[in-house]
């Protein structure tokens, strides 16, 4: 006893020192087993669940997502997966068959292979129509989830499948024609936006090209400013004579009518003739200008010795018979709608027309460029005149043409037709039956800038009057357009002498191609057309022939640094 007291004491003590740290092992042998027991339990229902029916299990998860518990394998059996399988197919066949129409849609629209095409993609979708309308396949879509027919879905899905295999089919088989014709459309698509910005462009070129061809110089601007200072300066130096020189009308003489505006160039049409006349001294030249370049002229023309020529310069104001009441064009400009179409300064309004942009010019109507018509009351004592151009240069000497026999005609002139160009057709409206009456679509045209008139048979014929009458129909540009040519065309119709090509050789103003062999042959060399010899625009290889002309000399054409 005393030992086992003695023994029990001791122990004790030691349980009291060391109780905390026994109830901490206690407890984690409890957590311990509790953990053991968790995964035992797991890995029963592990074993039990994988030795199930998997068709079971299936079923359970799926009625788990709605339900869970025990019984979610008993009532997953309510529920029907065929209905989403049905909308599957159906939706797969919808779009099959929009498919189908799209193609058909575009094959009609390009045209494909005489619409075949278009009716097999027709047929194809009325197929899937037809497929999902059949009374059979219908009850499919009526019924609910509890009474669909597993085999009939089944047999919908082979047939639905089978028309889609079709349909991808003839895709495939159309795809390359289908391509081709996407090609050619989106060529022509940018042909016609080339084209039309083509058209954009020529128009925006053909006006900037009429602007640079009717402005004028600085230079020659310049000049004609320098000379009416100079008029202005020495009023009495360059007065006219109060007498007329005897040999302005003395019809022995060779006589040259001049119309311009222009000093410089009136005065290489002067300067080449005199050059190349064999007597200088009978030969009159006639120059007209308006009355703001008058001084200019008289001084341009006064500075210099012709070798005996004689100059003629007056104003087209000095002649009074030229008046509204007597000339239609001067009549016709007072015409509000004829004012509009000329001096409205609007692009759009330029470039609407633009083959015949160039004759909303004004100077189509001016008087200095219809005077030509008058030539007979103008030079009253004068039986024949050779009528020139400003944008000529003589070449040789011109006194032939006054031993060519006329022939009872009234106009000598070059013509330019060729083929089917420049024909009456091009340059009348045959459409009216004033001109299909009168005149020959096919008769040749000739050209204004170098024509030889016989005043006499002039005023025999009454040309003047037959000009007035056909003028004053064209009021409302019906019959042609505008510009002295056609008019001149009707007036000198049947009346016309051709004259040998040598004598006039046209086209230096646009035609780079003109043979210097021809232009070298030619008594006249005639810059038609916008290139005009005295802009920057000339053609170089032709600037030449003309600029040799101008007085180099004269103080008022280098002060103006003309050609530089």
């Amino acid at each position: 006893m005393a030992l086992r007291s003695s023994y029990r004491t001791p122990f004790s003590d030691r349980s009291i020192a060391v109780s905390g740290t026994g109830i901490r092992l206690t407890f984690k042998l409890f957590a311990s087993f509790l953990s053991v027991a968790v995964f035992l339990l797991l890995a029963l229902s592990f074993l039990f669940t994988s030795s199930s029916d998997p068709s079971d299990l299936s079923v359970g998860n799926s009625h788990d997502l709605y339900r869970g518990g025990l019984r979610r394998s008993v009532l997953a059996l309510k529920s029907d997966p065929l209905k989403p399988r049905l909308d599957q197919i159906k939706k797969q066949a919808d779009d099959h068959r929009a498919l189908a129409l799209a193609y058909a849609s575009y094959a009609r629209k390009l045209k494909l292979e005489n619409s075949k095409l278009v009716r097999v993609f027709a047929e194809l979708s009325r197929n899937f129509t037809d497929l999902i309308s059949k009374p059979s396949y219908r009850t499919l879509f009526d019924s609910d989830g509890n009474s669909m027919n597993e085999p009939v879905l089944r047999q919908f899905e082979k047939e639905v499948k089978e028309r889609i295999k079709v349909t991808r089919q003839v895709v495939a088989e159309a795809k390359e024609s289908f391509d081709n014709q996407l090609k050619i459309q989106k060529l022509k698509d940018t042909i016609f936006a080339v084209n039309e910005q083509l058209t954009k462009a020529k128009k925006q070129g053909a006006f900037s090209s009429l602007i640079a061809a009717k402005s004028i110089p600085k230079s020659v601007h310049c000049l004609a400013m320098k000379l009416m200072e100079e008029r202005i300066a020495h009023p009495d130096k360059y007065t006219d004579d109060r007498n007329t020189p005897p040999e302005f009308e003395d019809p022995n003489l060779y006589h040259y009518a001049i119309f311009s505006d222009n000093v410089l160039a009136a005065s290489v049409v002067v300067n080449s003739a005199v050059k190349h006349s064999k007597d200088p001294s009978k030969h009159v030249f006639h120059v007209v200008t308006d009355k703001m370049n008058l001084g200019a002229m008289q001084v341009m023309f006064k500075m210099k010795d012709y070798n005996g020529a004689f100059i003629e310069v007056k104003s087209v104001e000095d002649y009074k018979f030229l008046n509204s009441s007597y000339v239609p064009v001067l009549k016709q400009l007072e015409s509000a709608k004829l004012q509009q179409f000329y001096f409205e300064n609007k692009l759009e309004n330029a470039t609407k027309d633009t083959t015949n942009m160039k004759f909303r010019n004004p100077k189509y109507l001016s008087i200095l460029n219809h005077i030509r018509f008058y030539l007979p009351e103008l030079y009253p004592k004068l039986h024949r005149i050779l009528f020139l151009d400003d944008d000529i240069v003589v070449q040789k000497d011109l006194t032939g043409l006054w031993k060519i026999d006329m022939d009872g005609k009234v106009n000598g002139a070059v013509e330019t037709c060729f083929g089917s160009f420049h024909r009456y057709a091009q340059y009348m409206n045959f459409s009216h039956p004033l001109i299909k009456e009168k005149f020959n679509p096919k008769a040749c045209a000739w050209a204004y800038g170098m024509n030889f008139f016989d005043l006499d048979a002039w005023r025999r014929e009454k040309l003047t009057e037959e000009y007035h009458y056909w003028q004053s129909l064209n009021e409302n540009r019906t019959l042609w357009k505008l510009g002295t040519l056609p008019p001149g065309l009707i007036t000198f119709y049947s009346t016309t002498k051709p004259l040998d090509k040598s004598w006039h050789v046209l086209g230096l103003g646009y035609n780079p191609s003109i043979s210097m062999d021809e232009i070298n042959n030619a008594a006249v060399v005639h810059f038609n057309g916008n290139m005009k010899p005295w802009l920057d625009i000339a053609m170089n290889q032709f600037r030449p022939l003309w600029t040799k002309y101008v007085d180099y000399e004269n103080e008022y054409v280098q002060a103006c640094n003309f050609g530089l």
